[in-house]
């Protein structure tokens, strides 16, 4: 239980500190437009998960957001080592949160709905 709590906290910490990151430390391009929108922290606190969504409907603005999001990694991670009060930084993993386009897509069929009655 104290782990999960572990986990949890430091998963809130590092959602904000990447956040920031992005916004003042990484200039790249790339990842202007990047809204980390959750964290999960692995039990055993070695692996974050940073999830991420990104205003492009693109599949190319996806693709370059994501490989700047990697190529950033080394950076962010070092920052979070400096920020952070645990023994070992996890290591980072970023994944496109698509839960954003899928409620857009639903929206847009209600909408649709609504205009054939």
């Amino acid at each position: 239980m104290a782990n999960a709590q572990r986990a949890g906290r430091l998963a809130q910490e590092i959602q904000k500190d990447v956040t920031d990151l992005i916004l003042k430390r990484v200039n790249d391009p790339r990842v202007q437009d990047v809204t980390v929108t959750s964290v999960e922290v692995s039990g055993d606190l070695q692996i974050a998960t940073i999830y991420y969504s990104i205003l492009s409907d693109y599949a190319s603005d996806r693709k370059k957001a994501q490989a700047g999001l990697e190529a950033a990694s080394g950076l962010i991670r070092r920052e979070l080592g400096a920020r952070l009060t645990v023994y070992k930084i996890p290591e980072l993993h970023f994944v496109l949160d698509s839960s954003i386009q899928y409620g857009d897509h639903i929206e847009e069929l209600i909408r649709g709905l609504h205009k054939k009655d």
